[in-house]
């Protein structure tokens, strides 16, 4: 009888993912380099905001066992959610869900436990607490597989096969000349602006002269793929864990299912100049697994802890995305690189409409840079915290998974102890993409100054200017705010105010009915928005608790779920409505930060972290 390995590859297995050959268009609203996640996400991004895109690659295709990202955050989730794409990755899993058991910390895959809990359970119960979706596990290439069927459907060309050579900007767009890898022909593309999704050696930020800044590694690791070639489930059992974090004496970190035969293991450090043998890769991974089993390695990529962030990320209608803007210590990288897609697409399809001016695309650079800032010197400092914690665990020495004396077991759970301490979901990273620096969002006075510190470990749904909407159920079947905001700006409307201008959105119309603070506030941003050819979406939230946690009878939300305005209708100081939108497309001549005004406060939801458990890589 076949092995339960060779019964099962080929069903669900994505070796190999060929990006589609075809030549660029040579006219394009906006050019995408890259077609990993996030250059892919971005072309579908701007296809949900109605713009034109195309991605080009220099490389044919791409491989599941180059070990790229696999765990995905609940907010990466929500992004996309609002692709309609997220029943397809889910549906499209590469090893048996039952492998699913969350993170646990172990001796070795077939020892014993240290430390973590088993999530899995039948009873269906509540997602969480700030977001619907819950977290997921998928191979980067499933989502690459996933999105570029996509694109195919709405006709988005993706080229691979072309490197891009040159990059000249002008006053109306960009001129980029490709040359297809095996035949050296060559092709301008001329795009309004261009897209740099093309990894941490980005040749489009090299060509946009956009220098990076941090420190630079001393040493390097590498994250490696090993293929099982002989059975494993009389050590594994039917169901192992597919994502275990290994500590023993002789090796230290992740050991995760990418198929049923393939798994991402780590090593190092190693010196700048030294790449390790495969006998010394196969040695760390048998380490890991906890017994004798046939292997063979079949990807090597290597990675740094260190911390690049270009300087802009934004400049002269090139803007960077994910790696290319932002490399650091890994641990959740994509779904960063997701919160750009969304911040930069809106922004780009406003200005491309005519809708914004050019302070809404120099806020791209002004929120994203300083919070992947703060999402970089967390990586680095945890990683240095578990680094000292195996430190310790080594002192002690781990016990031989042999060993099942009562001294050992004692030993496994001091270890234990000092490796599940601070293991956390680091909620702060997840969920708290606050924007307290930016030129296009309408702060409170003295909030900024009130805010509480960022903190990665910590967050309260708040309903601030800067900060993240909090996100509900609209009707009793799961139809949530986030759903209903889609593409469009959406002001939120919590007070007893169901009147509108009933005009027909012209400009005349327009200014004499848009008077923050009058009759009908709803009234009042509907006709600005019409004589600026904006859609805006009008949500009203007549839950008691959706009109607490807000904490302002309205709330002016953008495309990204980011609250860029709240008030009362009578806060502006006599200014009206279509100030309010001017500022935040970039286009108004308001403040960000009005004069002193009484501040209303929303009612903070905490949690405490410690009860979940953090299911994304480091």
């Amino acid at each position: 009888m076949p092995a339960r390995n060779e019964i099962s590859r080929g069903k669900r297995q994505v070796d190999a993912l060929v990006f589609p050959r075809t030549d660029p268009a040579e006219r394009v609203d906006v050019l995408v380099v890259g077609a990993g996640p996030n250059g892919l996400g971005t072309a579908l991004e701007l296809h949900r905001h109605g713009v034109g895109a195309a991605v080009v690659d220099a490389a044919p295709g791409a491989t599941l066992v180059r070990a790229g990202a696999a765990g995905y955050t609940p907010r990466a989730l929500e992004v996309i959610r609002g692709w309609g794409l997220l029943q397809r990755i889910q549906h499209a899993w590469t090893f048996p869900p039952e492998w699913n058991t969350g993170n646990l910390l172990l001796t070795s895959l077939a020892g014993h436990q240290l430390a973590g809990t088993t999530l899995r359970s039948f009873g269906l119960g509540t997602t969480g607490r700030y977001s619907t979706e819950t977290m997921l596990r998928r191979p980067q290439t499933v989502l690459q597989r996933v999105f570029l069927d996509r694109l195919a459907e709405i006709g988005t060309a993706v080229s691979g096969g072309w490197r891009v050579e040159d990059l000249a900007s002008d006053p109306d767009g960009v001129t980029t000349t490709v040359v297809e890898v095996e035949t050296g022909r060559r092709r301008t593309i001329r795009s309004r602006y261009v897209v740099g999704a093309d990894g941490g050696t980005s040749t489009v930020r090299t060509l946009a002269q956009i220098p990076r800044s941090g420190s630079y590694a001393e040493e390097r690791y590498f994250r490696f793929v090993v293929r099982t070639t002989s059975d494993t489930s009389a050590a594994l059992g039917a169901f192992p864990p597919a994502t275990a974090v290994i500590y023993n004496d002789r090796y230290c970190g992740f050991l995760a299912a990418l198929n049923e035969t393939d798994w991402r293991a780590y090593a190092g450090p190693y010196p700048l100049d030294r790449d390790p043998t495969t006998d010394e890769l196969i040695k760390q991974a048998r380490a890991a697994f906890g017994f004798d089993v046939d292997l063979e390695v079949v990807s090597l990529t290597p990675f740094f802890k260190s911390t690049r962030i270009a300087d802009t990320f934004y400049r002269d209608r090139v803007a960077l995305v994910g790696d290319a803007a932002h490399v650091r210590t890994p641990g959740g990288n994509l779904c960063e690189g997701f919160g750009d897609v969304v911040n930069l697409g809106w922004k780009l399809a406003a200005v491309l409409r005519g809708q914004a001016g050019p302070r809404l695309l120099d806020s791209y650079d002004e929120e994203r840079r300083p919070h992947n800032w703060r999402i970089a010197d967390y990586a680095l400092a945890e990683d240095q915290r578990h680094t000292a914690a195996y430190e310790h665990v080594r002192a002690l020495g781990v016990p031989a998974d042999a060993d099942t004396s009562p001294d050992a077991a004692r030993r496994r759970a001091e270890i234990g102890e000092i490796l599940g301490a601070g293991r956390s979901l680091p909620l702060g990273v997840v969920f708290d993409e606050r924007y307290d620096a930016s030129s296009v969002i309408r702060y409170e006075d003295g909030q900024i100054e009130a805010e509480a510190p960022w903190d990665a470990f910590a967050y309260a749904d708040d309903a601030r200017p800067g900060h993240r909407a909090p996100n509900g159920n609209l009707d009793p079947f799961g139809f949530t705010l986030y759903d209903r905001i889609g593409s469009h700006v959406a002001l939120l409307v919590l007070a007893d105010d169901t009147g509108t201008t009933g005009t027909t959105g012209t400009a005349s119309t327009a200014s004499t009915a848009s008077t923050v603070g009058t009759a009908s506030t709803v009234g009042a941003f509907e006709a600005a928005a019409d004589a600026r050819g904006i859609e805006l979406e009008v949500i009203h939230l007549p839950d008691p608790a959706a009109r607490e946690l807000y904490g302002a009878p309205y709330a002016l939300v953008r495309p990204d779920h980011h609250v860029a305005w709240r008030g009362d209708g009578s806060d502006l100081g006599g200014l009206d409505a279509g100030a309010v939108l001017d500022l935040v497309y970039g286009r108004g001549q308001l403040s960000a930060q009005p004069p002193a005004q009484p501040q209303a406060q929303a009612p903070a939801r905490t949690a405490d972290s410690r009860q979940l458990v953090d299911s994304t890589e480091r």
